[in-house]
């Protein structure tokens, strides 16, 4: 999959088309990713004590990574991924439009 985590991307298919935000986390296997912010759903949480109340929380839910599209960290469009290998073997993405490496942001 060519979207990670950490990156930042651009909804451009679904009810909330034209909007961007952070990528939290990437499900590989059914290609599908969750963005902050993005494709909000409620879930209902019933009381667990008597006389506490109920809870509506809001969360975000996963989208199809096709419907999203990386915004390059460099010069900040909307871009396709391509990779560059090196001749000692590593594996870079770098953007279509500026040619520029796009490095991953490990958070610590």
């Amino acid at each position: 999959m060519k979207i990670k985590s950490n990156d930042k991307v651009k909804i451009i298919a679904g009810k909330d088309n034209g909007k961007s935000g952070k990528v939290i986390k990437v499900i590989s296997d059914d290609n599908r990713i969750i963005v902050e912010g993005i494709n909000l759903v409620k879930r209902h949480i019933k009381s667990k004590k008597q006389g506490e109340k109920g809870q509506t929380v809001t969360a975000s839910s996963p989208i199809n990574a096709s419907n999203a599209i990386l915004i390059c960290p460099k010069c900040n469009k909307e871009t396709r991924i391509g990779y560059l290998v090196l001749d000692n073997g590593e594996k870079h993405r770098v953007c279509k439009k500026c040619k520029q490496d796009i490095a991953i942001q490990v958070k610590k």
